[in-house]
């Protein structure tokens, strides 16, 4: 990625800063000292390695980190006037890596020197809005001390606000976040997240909070090649295998389980993988013969098919139970 990476800086920072040359300066402008130029695109990398697929996002993400760089140099040639802000929104479904996203974002972000501290604080309506009058203020006011020098992840920001319930106190979470958006924007930033069209709806009601956000990233759902791509990835760090047969039938799983409800992606395939080792341990165990440190490690397909995904019970209760676990 790191070829991606300085074509991205090029690419955002223009001829002057592609010629080294800043408007009332004598000399070269480096875009960033070398070895943090190395560190963000150390930080890069390891979001390639860590997540399959996602190429817009992670363009995305090169594109932020060269323009924090130019940002950057321009400021110390004197052509920033004021502190840039770096709210920014993620939108997609259940499981395709906004958290780990955001995590190498606030990394990006102290390495860069825009906040004090390499720190992601995540949150929810519960860690912000109160259930009683007085309340909600030291609440999010908490969390904010908690974020404040890096990054604050706020996730399913929609349900910040419920505007059909009279007495709901999430209103006055919100006035204290846009506060501190503004006023602190040069040692906190915040990262809404949650589905796509709930945070749209959300931002028409809102429009103070609309206006604070910069950048608006989109996380698409992974295709089967990438889902099976991530199963492997997961296996490979847990030491466990497939067998042919398994990784058949874990093929046929994905395109099963994609069509029931609740599909959260990386995180439903987690669980299937999880799944299938409690039924490879009781498998091992029920045998009682000493075993190998090959069948240790692998997974056979019946420790796929015992799942409901393949029982015909598409529509029954405790199937869509398993489903959304």
């Amino acid at each position: 990625m790191n070829a991606s990476f300085e074509h991205a800086v090029a690419s955002v920072s223009g001829p002057e800063a592609a010629t080294g040359v800043a408007p009332g300066t004598a000399g070269p402008v480096e875009l960033g000292a070398a070895p943090v130029r190395a560190e963000v695109a150390q930080v890069l990398d390891e979001l390639d390695r860590e997540l399959v697929g996602l190429a817009p996002v992670k363009a995305r993400i090169r594109d932020v980190a060269a323009l924090l760089l130019v940002e950057r140099a321009r400021r110390e040639v004197g052509l920033a006037a004021a502190a840039p802000s770096h709210h920014m929104c993620f939108t997609g479904n259940p499981g395709t890596g906004k958290t780990t996203v955001a995590v190498r974002m606030a990394q990006i972000l102290h390495r860069l020197g825009y906040t004090p501290r390499d720190r992601l604080v995540c949150a929810t309506r519960d860690d912000l809005v109160g259930q009683y009058i007085g309340h909600t203020a030291p609440k999010t006011r908490e969390v904010l001390k908690r974020a404040a020098g890096g990054v604050l992840f706020i996730d399913e920001a929609y349900y910040l606000h419920r505007p059909e319930n009279e007495r709901d106190y999430g209103q006055e979470s919100i006035e204290i976040l846009l506060q501190a958006m503004e006023n602190q924007r040069d040692e906190l930033v915040v990262i809404l997240a949650g589905y796509r069209d709930r945070m749209d709806t959300f931002f028409r009601s809102n429009p103070g909070m609309s206006s604070r956000i910069v950048h608006h990233i989109d996380f698409p759902d992974y295709t089967p090649q990438e889902l099976m791509a991530i199963a492997q990835l997961m296996l490979e760090r847990m030491q466990y295998r497939l067998s042919s047969a398994a990784e058949q039938t874990f093929q046929e799983y994905i395109e099963r389980r994609r069509q029931r409800p609740a599909f959260a992606n990386a995180r439903s395939i987690r669980n299937a993988l999880d799944r299938a080792r409690l039924r490879q341990a009781s498998r091992l165990v029920a045998g009682k013969a000493p075993v190998s440190r090959d069948e240790l490690m692998l997974l056979e397909a019946a420790d796929f098919r015992a799942s409901r995904v393949f029982s015909g019970e598409a529509q029954s209760a405790e199937a869509d139970q398993e489903a959304a676990t």
